[in-house]
Parts: C-alpha cells; structure tokens; sequence
C-alpha cells in the first residue's frame, strides 16, 4: 500500500510541476495592471505590479492624446506599439483588443 501510495504522489505531483512549464518565447511578467481614465479630465494611466524587476519596459504602454495599454502575464511586447498604432487610425479600444 506504501508502495501505491508513493507512486501516486509521484505522479500527481509530477503532473503539476509540469502544468504551469512555459513554452514560448515571450518573456516572463506575471503581472496585474489598473489601465484607467479619468471621465471628467480625459486624463489616462496605466500602472502595473509584479513578482519581476523593471516589467514597465515590456507591458505599459502610453502615449499622450492616444491611450495607454498594459499586456499582461506571458506578455507580446509588439501588442503595445502596435495597439497604439491601431489607436491612432481611429479604432476604438475593443476593436483594437479584438485585432491584438
């Protein structure tokens, strides 16, 4: 029974260390963001938190009179040029989210 049982808790546990394995190229963030706009000013921020040092580079991403962006977790740096790309052609923020 010893034996069964030490066989199954290899198991389960191997199973879930190999659960969360990345495999992609995009680099590491493990974040959250407040993306946020003020209704009276028109002023917008994005601020973001992670277990990472210095994930501002690859996930927030703003410009004045256009918007800001923050991609999240296993993030694709290109969606924040790209998305304010989109953003200054006229599209709204969920076309632009539908595209990225």
């Amino acid at each position: 029974m010893k034996k069964v049982f030490s066989l199954l808790l290899i198991f389960l546990f191997s199973q879930t260390i190999s659960a969360q394995k990345f495999f992609g190229t995009e680099p590491f963030a493990h974040t959250y963001s407040i993306v946020a706009r003020d209704t009276v000013s028109g002023e917008m921020g994005v601020a973001v938190q992670s277990h990472w040092f210095a994930v501002g580079t690859i996930v927030s991403w703003g410009e004045a009179g256009v918007g800001v962006i923050a991609t999240q977790s296993f993030v694709n740096p290109s969606f924040g040029p790209r998305g304010l790309n989109l953003l200054k052609q006229g599209l709204s923020a969920q076309q632009v989210l539908d595209l990225l």
